[in-house]
């Protein structure tokens, strides 16, 4: 790694191959019903669930953020995830983002993503959220008709209940995104467990 480079990254949980073949039909269904010039569509290999954009980090730093990353995290414990329902951001009436929630019943995911987000806070100048939400994107809307709205809101409200699986989790992704002109590239730089295990005996 170059620690000279700036990496844009970010901190992710994965989504197994399976839910994301359910998320990518369920995104093929709302494709039929908005022409893609009023949407930019994201790439199954790009589903994921955010934790925090950091946004710009120096090559030189991103060992450190790892490791407190991981000091922080290793004992926080497994989370078992539910993907379920497609909804958008902001409102129904100016719909900018086109999502699939995701959830857990323990309700730890909310205390992860505030554990990852201190733990990072000495790496990043970008604003934290206002409210998290757990969620994958399928869609970002940029620009869209009133009657195109209202089609997208009607296919939307058709999968609200639409479950696309569950799964365990035992592991942070640190990300980096790469924006190149076919689009953004995602790679993962670290895998960063949520489980403290023992080491090996000799």
């Amino acid at each position: 790694m170059d620690t000279n480079e700036r990496f844009r990254l970010f901190i992710a949980l994965a989504i197994p191959e399976e839910v994301k073949a359910k998320i990518t039909a369920a995104q093929a269904d709302l494709r039929r019903a908005l022409p893609d010039r009023s949407v930019r569509w994201a790439r199954s290999e790009q589903f994921h669930l955010t934790l925090r954009f950091l946004g710009d980090v120096e090559g030189a730093r991103v060992e450190a953020l790892g490791e407190a990353i991981r000091t922080a995290c290793k004992r926080f414990g497994s989370l078992h995830l539910r993907a379920e329902g497609v909804g958008f951001f902001p409102d129904r009436r100016h719909p900018r983002v086109v999502w699939v929630g995701v959830h857990d019943q323990a309700e730890k995911l909310p205390r992860l993503q505030q554990t990852v987000g201190a733990a990072a806070e000495a790496f990043t100048t970008e604003t934290k959220e206002d409210q998290f939400t757990g969620h994958v994107t399928l869609a970002r809307i940029k620009g869209i008709q009133r009657s195109e709205a209202e089609t997208l809101v009607e296919a939307v409200e058709r999968m609200a209940d639409r479950l696309f699986g569950q799964w365990t989790v035992c592991q942070l992704e640190l990300m980096r995104s790469e924006l190149l002109p076919q689009g953004a590239r995602h790679s993962s730089l670290a895998s960063l467990p949520l489980i403290d295990l023992p080491t090996a005996l000799a």
